[in-house]
């Protein structure tokens, strides 16, 4: 697991707006280059490339950069919208984070800034005739750079915010948290013994916000527990709801002795991120349950789109077997964290996740129920040992809803024989 401060660098980084600032300082930074090298420039230069056609090059840019900067900011705001509507609010974060959309927008401002400095340059006389060649030769660079980026954000922005493309990353989320857990089980920490007895002189932790759990900085907490030779056990995980004075760590001195130190306590505390929302990076839940999400809203009335939620259901049963395929590398631990215990993710959770509301909402439709049942025993035929109890239990569940739901009782034989196959 990545340390906190690369944790919270790489949320940064994930801004538009920090995107937005590199490219504004680099524009910037390469209008006044200019000055700085134009000795280097022959004089003779100038008169054989007609660099005098600069000023209108970079009066046509800033013109132009700052209308396609608009266009851009109010079609991203359209596709956000579709995404929040046409999918799930859930999904809109992983639109926002579309690094096309951003790197687009960045060159567009960039590129504006660009021109703009250069404008106030030229009318001042900083550059002289032989900076007017090297800003011409930038100028030049920039207008090949803007054309390539305006014919790659047309062809995006064919399928920015619609449906099946925000699917798309939706799953690739989830299938990348989940072989980040399937490597790391337990956040490179030990595993939570599931009969551990704590000693009377344990001591709890309790949350001091409300929200979720969005990282745990399991490598902090190793070094914590090492130079102050004590067990940490973590009652939660990434994904969590707390509230305030919910117990969130239990601590177990090594030498046996009741000690209460404040300054180790506010050490752990800080290595728990906990935001008011769920994030997808180390939380496999939540992107099968924004999967699940998009696949209820699919089948709801107002929807009625039965279409999208067996496409889902599709693509859960291959984020799941990313779960159960074996793998040739053992789990990772970091070294140094072996007092540091935490709780790894079950199949059940798993399946409840992303199965439970799909067979609840889509109970009345046989197409749906069906390709339900297809999908568990696609997963229990993947991997026997670890899907198989679980692939029953929710097939027992999917007949009994189906059961009341269903009118013919041609549909409800043939969903019975169909689940006698995987619960025989």
């Amino acid at each position: 697991m990545i340390a906190r401060w690369r944790w919270i660098a790489n949320q940064f980084t994930k801004r538009l707006w920090f995107r937005a600032s590199l490219f504004s300082i680099l524009g910037v930074a390469t209008a006044l280059l200019a000055v700085i090298f134009k000795d280097f420039i022959p004089e003779t230069l100038p008169a054989l490339i007609g660099a005098d056609a600069v000023d209108k090059i970079l009066g046509i840019i800033a013109s132009s950069m700052l209308a396609v900067t608009t266009f851009s900011l109010s079609t991203m705001v359209t596709a956000y919208g579709a995404a929040s509507s046409g999918v799930t609010p859930r999904a809109t974060t992983l639109v926002m984070e579309d690094t096309t959309t951003q790197n687009a927008l960045a060159t567009f401002i960039g590129s504006f800034l660009f021109s703009l400095v250069g404008i106030i340059a030229l009318s001042t006389g900083a550059y002289g005739t032989q900076g007017r060649v090297l800003l011409f030769a930038v100028t030049i660079v920039v207008v090949i750079l803007i054309v390539y980026t305006l014919l790659r954000w047309i062809d995006h922005l064919s399928k920015l915010g619609r449906v099946g493309e925000t699917i798309d990353r939706v799953e690739k989320a989830a299938i990348e948290a989940i072989n980040q857990r399937v490597q790391w089980p337990y956040l490179g920490g030990s595993a939570y013994p599931h009969d551990l007895v704590l000693a009377p002189c344990a001591r709890t932790l309790s949350s001091q916000h409300t929200g979720y759990v969005q990282h745990i900085d399991v490598h902090a907490l190793g070094i914590v527990a090492e130079e102050c030779q004590i067990q940490i056990y973590l009652e939660i995980l990434p994904g969590s709801f707390v509230h305030l004075g919910m117990p969130l760590v239990r601590i177990v001195a090594l030498n046996g002795k009741d000690e209460d130190d404040q300054a180790i306590k506010e050490k752990i505390l800080a290595t728990l991120s906990i935001g008011i929302r769920r994030t997808f990076e180390h939380d496999p839940r939540f992107g099968l349950s924004v999967l699940s999400e998009i696949a209820s809203r699919a089948l709801s009335p107002a929807v009625n789109d039965p279409g999208t939620a067996i496409d889902v259901i599709g693509r859960g049963v291959r984020t799941l077997t990313c779960w159960g395929k074996p793998h040739a590398s053992t789990p990772n631990n970091n070294p140094g964290c072996d007092l540091v215990y935490l709780k790894g993710l079950t199949v059940d959770d798993l399946f409840d996740d992303f199965f439970a509301p799909i067979s609840r909402d889509g109970a009345g439709l046989l197409e749906v129920n069906l390709r339900l049942l297809k999908a568990l025993l696609s997963l229990a035929q993947i991997n026997p040992a670890l899907f198989n109890q679980s692939c029953k239990r929710h097939a027992e569940l999917l007949i009994m809803r189906a059961n009341i739901s269903l009118a013919l009782q041609q549909e409800k034989d043939k969903l019975s024989s169909l689940a006698k196959t995987l619960c025989s």
